[in-house]
């Protein structure tokens, strides 16, 4: 059977209980064929859209026809005033009659979610880049903080406030970070800060918005090569239960949020994401989600804005297939990752506090 006939069978119901197990598995273990069904079926359902819409327009234009003015005007209207009174009555309950029609037909639509149904797929997933611009912003006086920040960076990141924030966190040591790509969409220059304050340029490197995964390379020349990073990226599905952490910048400082894995699938069934109940606000876009071993297994992506506590993450599977695609002339050399975990035997709290040097405030201007 030809692969595209597979998925149909599969997304049709067709295939026998072990036959979707199969498959099923072949999904989990495949990203390539797992990215296949998730746009056949979206090409499915957008062919099923579209022939639903034709249908309303069909009915539409049947009722039209229906209605014949012209007719009922002749067999009503003779030539007494009486007559010609009955008519008008007849003619606006005619009217009436066709705009019920017509309204029952939309408002079944409107009920079975049929216009809305696109939009509100769209508005109920949240990113969560900061708008940093909206904020409040002292630009008398700024505090002792922020004042002893500057001083102690000692770099040339912009005096003006940055017009959205988020996330970002090391993939090596040697200065490539990713994030989110909502968060440096059309982006004119790029900052990262770290938790002592110290603000280095960057530049987008790659973008991968169908993953919505964006990698960044520190040009600052102020930039030290970090410490071997102290954790790994899982390779495999997380289980359900699984107790998880994320680190990041809602605010101006680093802030922790703990939660478990509660389904193997995002917004809307996405299998390249996680729903995770965990509380996350604008701003933790592009941050790290971890394991309790220290396993990073997916970055922070959005939350729901109708399921109290359902955030979505993109599985650190992708991330690396992402990862794999960056052309090899957009990189000096081979980005090699982290391949030892140092934060496996270690408490919550000493595992925040190895991590912590690892996690930037991404500043976009």
């Amino acid at each position: 059977m030809e692969l595209t006939e597979q998925i149909e069978a599969y997304l049709r119901g067709e295939m026998t209980a072990e036959e979707s197990a199969a498959f099923e598995r072949m999904r989990a273990s495949d990203p390539v064929l797992d990215q296949r069904v998730v746009a056949h079926e979206s090409f499915i359902r957008q062919i099923k859209t579209y022939g639903e819409r034709r249908k309303l327009v069909s009915e539409m234009n049947a009722i039209h026809e229906q209605l014949d003015v012209n007719a009922l005007k002749a067999e009503v209207l003779p030539v007494s005033t009486m007559v010609r009174i009955l008519w008008n009555k007849y003619r606006i309950n005619a009217a009436v009659a066709a705009s019920v029609a017509v309204l029952a037909v939309f408002a079944t639509l409107f009920s079975t979610g049929f216009f809305a149904k696109t939009s509100a797929i769209a508005s109920d997933n949240i990113a969560l880049r900061r708008e940093m611009s909206r904020e409040i912003n002292t630009k008398v006086q700024r505090s002792q903080n922020e004042i002893l920040k500057n001083i102690k960076a000692n770099t040339k990141a912009p005096v003006d406030p940055a017009i959205f924030g988020g996330t970002g966190f090391a993939l090596t040591a040697d200065g490539y970070v990713v994030t989110n790509y909502h968060v440096v969409k059309d982006a004119d220059s790029v900052y990262i800060q770290n938790t002592d304050g110290e603000s280095y340029r960057a530049a987008t490197i790659y973008s991968y918005p169908a993953y919505d995964i964006a990698v960044l390379k520190i040009t600052d020349p102020a930039f030290k090569t970090l410490k071997p990073l102290p954790y790994t990226f899982k390779k495999t599905t997380s289980d359900l239960g699984e107790d998880v952490f994320t680190y990041g910048f809602p605010k101006d400082e680093l802030v922790f949020s703990k939660g478990y894995l509660s389904s193997r699938t995002g917004h809307s069934g996405d299998t390249t994401e996680y729903q995770v109940d965990i509380s996350v606000n604008p701003g933790n876009s592009g941050g790290p989600l971890l394991d309790g071993k220290g396993n990073i297994i997916g970055v922070i992506k959005g939350k729901s804005s109708r399921t109290e506590g359902a955030s979505f993450a993109i599985k650190s599977g992708y991330l690396l297939e992402a990862i794999a695609s960056i052309p090899k002339d957009s990189l000096g050399e081979k980005l090699v990752l982290n391949r030892k975990n140092t934060l496996s035997n270690l408490s919550r709290k000493d595992q925040i506090k190895k991590i912590e040097d690892y996690i930037y405030m991404v500043k976009v201007y």
